[in-house]
């Protein structure tokens, strides 16, 4: 079984044949009844569509229907428990023209898989969650991609109120608020006073008393718990001490970002049981990186029995990497000893697996742009590229994604920046346009991954291909790469000129069907004409040439031409110059290299 699956139900021919295309791409299963056992591959369910949904729903993410609404409406309305444990109900019309997210569109990422439903069929998206329409992230999933633990609250007063557009104060008092800065100027939060009569949203370590508004609470993983004992201390020990804490302190047990202490520990069993039991990691550090730390509690007799004057203190603080206790230390004695010290980190902990999306979007147009990639782009957390193509992604970015744009020249900027927020555990799509490992993104990543010791694991990086500018430059004018060919960029920014210049009369010289990227700037206007004179010294004048600006995007334009007339044309950064080998033939609007293929015998 799949770690998120999914099931699509079918009762007619024409919605299973919608479905299958669907499933296949999802991995998900597509259920039908015994009378349309041979309409599309599938599972048959016997009896009721009622009875089998039961038997599916405790068990599914997604339940993907081809039926209509009101038929859907029926069927789940017995088995609604919980917005946070059921599963994201879907619909979808027979013909695959509509995608309804029905139920779960927030905490049962409904929302985000009826995007990609809809872009995967090029259907519309039907999305009603309140907001979704105001552009905001659902306030019941707001910490999920830093982490946070969900806490305490009244969730529906608060997303009523947002719904509503009414102020909702936000006292965010750890974490990254790097959602604060994307999102839009019509929001209704408050940031900038305290006002006692609005509700609230606390992100915080800290648990408040009771209040008359309604408020909720995300809790940062940002408080180091350190941690000492003498050896064989009960876990009931050490977790009763631990809830005595974080309650004199008004600390909630959400907010723990793990347990620290001294090496010697590392195979406490109280200390195992108790990180088992709160899913908490365990840290451990040697005697002499707790000797380095000062802490306002040390001991000699700790000293002279681990080598540290400190363990609890010291441990907490090289945890959070600080050097000021929130807590100092608590000794607590029962059943055995246990001692605990607090300090906060400056970030949070997660335990979200990092990874990174280099993604090739092809040419601008979503329909040469592949599902994967289209998936990759409306899953991930942030989405980083140059402006321009963002913009071309628009339709596929969701409320609440971080998106940040950086311009033409910021390349490593965006690489780093990518790989900073990655190690956050973010999941980050960096965009390029055409193939992202054509001259864009993709290797500058890799590439600045190995400067920093990369382990090949951490962040995960996956790399979805695109369709490359030469490919869809190909594609508008014929079988121009139909035999050997090469791609050259004109560009000197990061290619000394005299390399290029070799490069363009090594492939003249050899007959290369050749495409050149970046062929002309604003500033850099001399190069395409360099070029076009160490072509002609080996080629003749009528070798055909095709410059095709913007592929498959609103403004495309083609001029085909010669290698004598090229430069008669506007060329610019967003043109491809495509240059024949000697075999190339210009016939009626259309560019072909042959094979060869002729030349063999049947």
């Amino acid at each position: 079984m799949t770690e998120n699956p999914i099931a699509a139900i079918a009762t007619t021919p024409t919605a299973a044949r919608t479905l299958a295309p669907l499933c296949e791409h999802l991995d998900g299963t597509l259920w039908l009844p015994e009378k349309l056992n041979d309409v599309a591959n599938g599972q048959v369910y016997t009896g009721s569509l009622k009875a089998h949904l039961e038997s599916l729903w405790a068990t599914q993410k997604a339940l993907i229907f081809g039926l209509a609404t009101g038929a859907v409406v029926r069927l789940i309305a017995p088995l609604l428990r919980d917005k946070a444990t059921d599963p994201a109900v879907l619909v979808i019309d027979p013909e695959g023209k509509f995608v309804v997210s029905l139920c779960g569109g927030h905490q049962g990422g409904g929302d985000r898989l009826t995007q990609e439903i809809a872009a995967f069929l090029n259907a519309t998206p039907i999305i009603t969650g309140a907001s979704h329409g105001l552009d905001l992230p659902g306030i019941d999933v707001l910490g999920v991609p830093f982490g946070w633990r969900k806490g305490k609250g009244d969730w529906t007063a608060i997303a009523s109120a947002i719904a509503h557009s009414q102020p909702v104060q936000v006292m965010q008092e750890a974490g990254s608020t790097l959602w604060q800065d994307h999102l839009p100027a019509s929001h209704s939060f408050v940031f900038d006073r305290k006002d006692t009569h609005l509700p609230r949203v606390y992100i915080t370590p800290k648990q408040y008393p009771p209040d008359p508004v309604p408020q909720v609470y995300w809790h940062p993983r940002v408080l180091w718990v350190g941690m000492g004992c003498e050896r064989g201390t009960s876990f009931e020990l050490i977790e009763q001490a631990l809830k005595t804490v974080f309650e004199q302190y008004g600390l909630s047990l959400d907010a723990i970002a793990g347990i620290a202490t001294i090496d010697l520990k590392a195979d406490e069993v109280g200390f195992l049981r108790l990180c088992d039991r709160y899913d908490f990691p365990l840290k451990t550090f040697a005697a002499e990186v707790l000797r380095s730390h000062s802490v306002p509690n040390p001991s000699t007799v700790v000293s002279q029995e681990v080598g540290t004057p400190s363990v609890a203190e010291a441990a907490a603080l090289q945890g959070a990497q600080r050097e000021t206790l929130l807590v100092s230390k608590q000794i607590f004695k029962g059943e055995g000893a246990v001692t605990i010290a607090i300090a906060q980190a400056e970030t949070e902990y997660s335990d979200r697996p990092g990874q990174l999306y280099l993604i090739g979007t092809g040419p601008g147009s979503l329909d040469q742009m592949t599902p994967a990639a289209q998936k990759a782009v409306t899953g991930a957390d942030v989405v980083i590229g140059y402006g321009l193509y963002i913009e071309l992604l628009r339709s596929l970015l969701r409320p609440g994604q971080i998106v940040e744009s950086l311009p033409i020249t910021q390349e490593r900027q965006r690489a780093l920046r990518a790989i900073e927020l990655a190690f956050q555990g973010l999941t980050v799509a960096v965009v390029s346009s055409g193939d992202c490992g054509i001259y864009g993104m993709g290797g500058l990543v890799l590439e600045e991954l190995q400067k920093i010791g990369w382990d090949g694991k951490t962040p995960a990086v996956q790399v979805f291909p695109g369709v490359s500018a030469v490919q869809a430059a190909a594609s508008r004018i014929g079988a121009p790469l139909m035999h050997d060919f090469c791609t050259i960029s004109l560009s000197d920014l990061l290619t000394p000129w005299e390399v290029i210049e070799k490069r363009l009369q090594a492939a003249a010289a050899a007959d290369f069907v050749v495409a050149l990227y970046n062929p002309r700037s604003q500033k850099r206007i001399e190069q395409i004409a360099i070029a076009q004179r160490l072509f002609l010294e080996v080629r003749s004048p009528d070798t055909p040439v095709a410059i095709v600006r913007s592929a498959y995007r609103p403004d495309e334009q083609i001029q085909l031409t010669t290698l004598a007339e090229m430069l008669r044309y506007p060329i610019d950064m967003l043109s491809l110059v495509l240059i024949g080998n000697q075999s190339t033939c210009h016939y009626q609007d259309w560019l072909i290299t042959p094979r060869g293929y002729n030349s063999f015998k049947s």
